[in-house]
């Protein structure tokens, strides 16, 4: 809230020390707070309701420093959805789990919302160990100092973690103590060696790409690198009686913006062709409020200096309550559309060397700007708009179970004009994930400036040609035109791997949108669904490369079904062990695809079985845990050997729970009943060809499953299912 919202000019004072005069970015909003978590965390009913009160009493935006796992239609992205309807702008922090691909949360990960990443400021405070043999390293620090004091590494007094309670009093008693990051929030590390009665603590990463930040320690601390780290632990082993000071914080400038280690990255892991983050903004020792009691960190101080995409959503939050003020009439989709196209990109990894990516960073940095000038946030020229109707057009495709009948649903929004297309998505970014030959995506702009004309700039990502139609637009205040950007890959562009580029819209304005595309050998349907003891269907496959391609028909085979009963769980809490569940093992042998399910009208309604498999080296490979009974796990190229499937009565009607589960192991090996009757025996870049197939002898009553593979030079690339239900 002192990020977003705090009043200007306040000094923050931490440890006695005054380190500077600090204002939220929109001092003059005023901040109303939610309750929904305590200090062991909280229901996703409770955030849910929250945030549904937050929109019920008229808020204008709403921060949200909070996530889980990535996700598109659990309580809290739903209640998202509604907001952004209701016109209130969100901001939400991106998540801590980077720097490693497809670690963005939820609800970040959604579109109707502004995810931010965390990067640094260019400032720090900065303090150091100086060891008694002159060398001295520097790191992050908010604390103060000490004096010359013996230095003991805390793998010789208990744990090199410093896990609270560990550490050998008699061993860490009055001395400096080495303890290594890792396991443990880093304060709890300094609780650890205060509990034993140490006088400081030097911190070291687990690795030099980790961010040094400052924390509100128990002890006078200081957080290295750990190369460094890694030099004081030698010196102390090779040294009869080491010893040290630690240098408390001092401000100091650096180089920035870096992305922050911790910020989670793209790609998205539930929807691939949205970017995420939207942006990134400073989220590393950022001077913010403190509550004197907190549940970890040394009490009785009103600031501290955090770190976390916590900490950067909040900065996105003001600047959403500044835009609010100026432009009230905004819709949500508009407020993170300025924010993106001006956005600056001159960013770097973690490593400070490499330029960050919009995996990384989103569009980029963010860049406020004034309310009079050119190019702002509150005068970027060009707009990408978005509303209720277009996120459901996203969700027909990125998960269609939200809906009660998403083929009535779909239809009707298709039918008036509704992208259902991901990468259609009205949004101020360009992501394919799948790209076969050439896609033409389609955006819509609108002028919130004063007459102009925009021509497209393009920065074409390596291996690819890009179109853009109309190249040149020309508007006037409220007016808005619709583009077309087709992305060919040029034949050279690597299959599986991402490239980035841009398009901006110059006029003054320099509207930037980026581009994340990744190429794919092929693309045909996943599944075919169909019917009849005799048939015939015909599917579409296109190629994203040229050379040899083969289809073979796998199949049919009818599924085995098992009729049992399942008992109700009391804890409701699968464990393979606490005999509330029933196991079935399957031997598995030269199989293409492996499929489970238990269909809504295999049990009773009401009731709530889910299925869990092990592959046969006992490890958890997949789970179906669906709201109700509707149930489906899917195994493509099963390695060989015993597999383990559960039924979990997670609730039941009738104790035990009749149910049925269908069983289809279809063989790797070609033939059958299903037949490939015409298909291309090339593959040509950029071509569309068809494939016909035909099956016989499906007997009615029966539910069969095949599938043709798809293979070039080497080897089997993919399947399409083909799903005969007789029943």
């Amino acid at each position: 809230a002192s990020t977003a919202a705090g009043n200007s000019g306040v000094q923050a004072e931490i440890f006695g020390v005054d380190r500077g005069t600090v204002s939220g970015v929109a001092p003059r909003a005023r901040v109303v707070m939610y309750k929904a978590l305590g200090e062991l965390g909280g229901y996703s009913s409770d955030l849910t309701a929250a945030i549904d009160q937050a929109v019920a009493d008229g808020v204008d935006v709403i921060n949200y420093s909070i996530g889980g796992g990535a996700s598109l239609i659990g309580s809290d992205d739903l209640a998202f959805l509604f907001a952004a309807d209701a016109g209130v702008f969100v901001a939400t922090s991106n998540g801590n789990s980077g720097p490693g691909p497809y670690t963005v949360g939820g609800p970040a990960s959604v579109p109707w919302i502004t995810s931010v990443g965390a990067s640094t400021q260019d400032r720090t405070f900065q303090g150091s160990a100086a060891l008694c043999n002159g060398a001295e390293y520097f790191g992050a620090s908010i604390t103060g100092g000490t004096d010359v004091l013996p230095l003991v590494d805390a793998a010789d007094a208990g744990d090199e973690l410093c896990a609270p309670g560990s550490l050998d009093p008699n061993v860490v008693a009055g001395k400096i103590v080495l303890c290594k990051r890792g396991a443990f929030a880093r304060v709890a590390k300094s609780e650890a060696v205060d509990i034993a009665g140490g006088a400081g603590m030097i911190l070291y990463n687990a690795s030099d790409t980790q961010s040094q930040v400052t924390d509100n320690h128990y002890v006078p601390s200081v957080h290295i690198n750990n190369t460094d780290g890694l030099a004081i632990k030698d010196y102390i082993a090779n040294t009869a009686n080491p010893t040290a000071a630690i240098n408390g914080g001092v401000f100091t400038p650096i180089p920035a913006p870096w992305m922050a280690s911790f910020s989670s990255r793209g790609p998205n892991p539930v929807a691939e062709d949205i970017i995420k983050p939207d942006v990134t903004a400073p989220g590393v020792n950022i001077l913010a409020g403190n509550t004197p009691t907190p549940e970890l960190g040394a009490p009785g101080e009103l600031f501290q200096a955090i770190s976390g995409t916590s900490m950067s959503s909040p900065h996105v939050a003001g600047v959403f309550a500044l835009i609010k003020q100026v432009h009230p009439d905004w819709t949500p989709a508009m407020a993170k559309s300025a924010l993106m196209t001006t956005a600056y990109q001159d960013v770097m990894k973690e490593d400070g060397v490499t330029p960050a990516d919009p995996f990384d960073m989103g569009a980029g940095h963010i860049k406020p700007g004034g309310r009079f000038v050119k190019g702002s946030v509150f005068r970027p020229g060009l707009v990408y708009d978005a509303g209720f109707f277009d996120y459901l057009g996203f969700l027909c495709t990125a998960a269609p179970e939200v809906f009660s009948n998403p083929t009535g649903t779909c239809g009707f929004l298709e039918s008036i004009g509704i992208p259902t297309d991901p990468s259609d998505l009205n949004l101020p970014s360009i992501g394919i994930a799948d790209l076969v030959g050439s896609q033409t995506v389609q955006r819509t702009v609108t002028m919130v400036g004063k007459r102009g004309a925009f021509r497209a700039k393009v920065e074409a990502p390596p291996g690819y040609t890009v179109t853009v139609n109309p190249s040149v637009l020309r508007l006037s205040y409220g007016e808005t035109a619709t583009y077309e950007v087709t992305i060919t890959n040029d034949g050279t562009a690597p299959i599986g791997e991402w490239s980035f580029g841009s398009i901006t819209w110059g006029a003054g304005y320099n509207a930037r949108t980026p581009i994340a595309v990744r190429a794919s050998l092929f693309n045909a349907p996943e599944e075919i669904a169909t019917t009849g003891v005799d048939g015939a269907e015909s599917f579409d496959v296109s190629f994203g490369y040229t050379g040899d391609y083969t289809a073979a028909a796998h199949g049919l085979v009818a599924a085995d079904v098992i009729s049992d009963s399942v008992v109700q769980d009391p804890d409701q809490s699968f464990d393979p062990n606490d005999g509330y569940s029933n196991q079935y093992d399957f031997n598995l042998s030269g199989a293409a695809y492996f499929r489970v399910a238990i269909p809504p009208e295999a049990t009773e309604a009401g009731a709530d079985l889910d299925v869990f498999v092990f592959d046969p080296n006992g490890n958890f490979v997949a789970a179906s845990t669906n709201g109700g009974t509707d149930e489906q796990i899917d195994i493509t190229a099963p390695m060989d050997g015993t597999w383990t499937v559960f039924v979990h009565g997670w609730l039941v009607v009738t104790d035990p729970q009749p149910f049925d589960m269908y069983v289809w192991t279809v063989p790797m090996a070609s033939g059958g009943s299903l037949t490939i009757d015409a298909a291309p025996t090339a593959a040509t870049v950029g071509a569309t060809e068809p494939i016909d197939i035909s099956w016989s002898g499906a007997a009615a009553g029966e539910w069969y499953l095949g599938a043709v593979s798809h293979s070039n030079a080497s080897g089997l690339m993919g399947l399409t299912l083909v799903n005969v239900d007789n029943r």
